[in-house]
């Protein structure tokens, strides 16, 4: 369990599985996701992705709290063969807690457990072009923009920039 302020990461519970639905089944915040979320989003899709990641070993995606409320997800999605010292990180957040600094703060916790849990050297994010509040967060974190991939993403009917970010520790 990781805090700071009103901030827990912890690991995803069966208990999760109602929150995560209700705030997961929500265009504004698929919005922002890789397509792998279905949509709409069920109870089953949270009780098979909670199952899913219950027996990471290290853990890897937690829940996010703000207030002891579930709030969302982060993860660090760790990569293979020469990129093996690094991490991709993901996230969301459900709409009712937006605009309260959470992610800025999941993001300052999860950076420091992969770097100083899991002996990560670099972690990075790839964040639609549109999502302007994850660059801040980001940004705020250290995190700098390395690179535009122009017109990378399909999303919604159209295509979309993807803004790269890291931190090398």
């Amino acid at each position: 369990m990781l805090t700071q302020q009103s901030i827990t990461l912890r690991a995803l519970s069966k208990a999760d599985k109602k929150q995560l639905a209700v705030l997961l089944n929500n265009k504004k915040v698929v919005a922002n996701l890789r397509d792998l979320i279905p949509f709409p989003y069920t109870e089953n899709d949270a009780v098979f992705f909670i199952n899913h990641k219950k027996d990471e070993n290290p853990l890897m995606t937690f829940a996010i709290e703000y207030e002891k409320k579930f709030a969302g997800v982060i993860a660090l999605v760790a990569q293979n063969d020469v990129y093996h010292k690094s991490a991709e990180v993901g996230y969301w957040l459900g709409e009712p807690f937006w605009n309260k600094g959470i992610i800025t703060v999941a993001v300052n916790l999860i950076t420091g457990y992969g770097f100083n849990q899991l002996s990560l050297r670099r972690i990075f994010a790839g964040v639609f072009e549109y999502n302007l509040p994850s660059m801040k967060a980001l940004e705020k974190n250290g995190y700098k923009k390395e690179g535009i991939f122009e017109k990378s993403i399909f999303k919604n009917g159209q295509l979309w920039d993807e803004h790269r970010y890291a931190i090398v520790k």
